[in-house]
């Protein structure tokens, strides 16, 4: 006869945190997000540290290069979709690779005999109004000259008119040596009053541009993630366990740091042999997550097949459909507390500590904190992401409100087929997720700030100023419906805001 299990599958929204002492060490300012992204003996240092609990989903309307720089730079990390051709995808991450903080790879480039009207249309696609004139219109080309707004008037210059009659010209233009310091970058463009300073390789090459806006940016981002040997950028990137032996091989040339196989049910045969096909071929050397899962049995298994972190959650996500679909999962928080202590029992034994993700279920930043009480050491989300202006998606207005587009991967939207460890012919018979909008929400480093900031004070009144230290001591009590209406807004009548 079938299992029954005794426990209730429950959500974060019916748990609250209870108080701790707040201690005068408990400020937000002495509170650590640093956390474990992959196993580690104990004693030892593991491979990657995130600075912020934080990674994004593996998802085409989510993690691409843009969105993976931007959470790098805010200490986070990004697992770049893998649901496209392994080029596209091994070139997203060389694209993060190649940044450098204040090192913009120039994302807008011409030639000399383009006119006036490929400008213009260049900066309608792209929204920069300042570009590289290289000799073959690539952003590694020959430079030859740059273009900006005040190089042309668009409502009388000729559409007709050539590149290379009102471009600055290379002869002109104030330009620094690859291998350059960026404080020395930033010395010079003071010194010449630049908006832009091109960075050039010995063969006149662009290599970059230095930007006089992005000076104070670089000041405000300390909690950069990045490796320690090289300075560069960390990125992850998404596998799944169909074309992993083409895959894995040119994500790993690319640069990658870390792989994820992504799949709606991990505990399958087809990621095991994923797994040890990866540990196998690298000698280990290739970190790599496994998941989703949602028990015990899940993650030992997991576990047993060499998997570096592995990921919690099925059905939970706002845009999975799975449960309502196929009857499959388990409330997120229940399959974070039952992983966790599976975790535990395994670092007991062994010594070895292998990291879980929670991934998916969060609806309030507070269920970001309980998530990491209950057991995990970092979060993924898809949504939270989504909103921001460095998600790959586009804004537009729907019914009066900017919203960004969001779908699931395992919609046909998606055509993410690779993802379900089925085997069978190459389509979706029906779909586990859904495609949506979601409120645009601005800039990422400014939503992440607040977010933070709220983990920080939440576990300054939980007593607690590591993540280790609030999984160790948060007081976590079940809540009851009634209470929690009680914890809105009630019995009074709300002012209308214009």
């Amino acid at each position: 006869m079938a299992i029954y299990l005794d426990d209730v599958s429950r959500t974060f929204g019916e748990y609250l945190l209870i108080p701790g002492l707040t201690t005068k060490q408990c400020t937000p300012n002495n509170v650590s997000l640093k956390t474990p992204l992959v196993k580690f003996k104990k004693g030892e240092t593991p491979a990657i540290e995130l600075n912020i609990p934080f990674v994004s989903a593996i998802m085409q309307s989510v993690s691409d290069s843009g969105l993976a720089i931007a959470l790098a730079r805010n200490g986070g990390l990004s697992f770049i979709f893998g649901s496209q051709p392994i080029e596209s995808q091994a070139e997203m991450v060389r694209k993060v690779k190649k940044f450098k903080a204040g090192f913009v790879t120039s994302d807008s480039n011409i030639t000399p005999e383009n006119t006036l009207a490929d400008v213009l249309a260049l900066v309608k696609r792209t929204g920069h109004t300042t570009m590289g004139v290289t000799h073959d219109g690539t952003p590694n080309g020959r430079l030859l000259g740059m273009v900006t707004s005040r190089d042309y008037r668009a409502e009388k210059d000729p559409l007709d008119k050539k590149v290379k009659d009102f471009m600055t010209p290379f002869a002109k233009l104030t330009v620094g040596t690859l291998g350059i310091s960026l404080s020395d970058a930033n010395q010079i463009i003071w010194e010449h009053k630049l908006n832009t300073l091109p960075i050039i390789d010995k063969d006149q090459n662009l290599a970059y541009f230095v930007f006089r806006k992005d000076y104070d940016s670089h000041k405000d981002n300390p909690k950069e993630l990045l490796n320690p040997r090289d300075k560069k950028l960390l990125v992850g990137a998404g596998i799944n366990t169909r074309d992993y032996k083409e895959r894995v091989p040119a994500l790993v040339d690319a640069g990658v740091d870390v792989l994820c196989v992504d799949s709606s049910d991990g505990f399958s045969e087809w990621q095991r042999e994923t797994i040890e096909w990866i540990k196998r071929e690298y000698d280990g050397k290739v970190l790599v997550g496994g998941g989703n899962v949602v028990d015990q049995e899940g993650f030992n298994f997991l576990v047993e097949a060499g998997a570096d972190f592995v990921k919690v959650g099925i059905g939970g996500g706002s845009i999975c459909i799975t449960r309502e679909q196929k009857g499959i999962g388990r409330g997120q928080a229940t399959a974070v507390i039952d992983v966790a202590a599976a975790r535990d029992k395994y670092f007991k034994e062994t010594g070895v500590y292998v990291p879980i993700c929670s991934d998916g279920g969060i609806v309030h930043d507070y269920h970001m904190v309980l998530a990491l009480a209950m057991g995990a050491d970092f979060l993924m989300m898809g949504r939270y992401f989504a909103r921001f202006d460095e998600s790959p998606t586009k804004r537009l207005v729907v019914g009066g409100t900017y919203v960004k587009e969001y779908w699931g991967e395992g919609s046909n939207r998606a055509h993410n087929w690779q993802r379900y460890d089925m085997g069978g012919s190459e389509s979706l018979k029906f779909e586990e997720g859904v495609d949506s909008y979601v409120p645009y929400a601005g800039k990422l480093k400014d939503n992440l700030d607040v977010t933070l900031g709220k983990i920080q004070s939440t576990m300054c009144s939980c007593g607690a100023t590591s993540i280790h230290d609030l999984q160790q001591h948060a007081k976590i009590t079940l809540v009851s419906s009634t209470s929690i209406v009680e914890g809105g807004a009630h019995d009074v009548i709300l002012k209308e805001h214009n």
